[in-house]
């Protein structure tokens, strides 16, 4: 079972929802790209109760970009909104 769903936005956002709510990712739509920081950026950027499920994440997001025709970038100067 999942842990993450996700939503694409028109304003190139990715709305992830989780077990303890929600964060925004950047998505490129003209190139579709999901911009993830990397674990260690990530435990400074995530909102507390997702700074665990970094791998989950990071996991379920490849799947929904390669079903998405999409792909991932991992990357320290990715942002998290919250």
């Amino acid at each position: 079972m999942a842990t993450f769903t996700f939503q694409s936005k028109w304003k190139e956002e990715l709305v992830c929802a989780g077990p303890g709510g929600t964060f925004v990712l950047d998505f490129t739509m003209g190139t579709p790209f999901v911009y993830l920081p990397t674990e260690q950026a990530w435990e400074q950027k995530a909102p507390p109760w997702a700074k665990p499920l970094w791998p989950a994440l990071r996991d379920e997001l490849q799947n929904w970009c390669r079903s998405n025709d999409g792909g991932l970038v991992v990357d320290d100067g990715a942002s998290v909104y919250c």
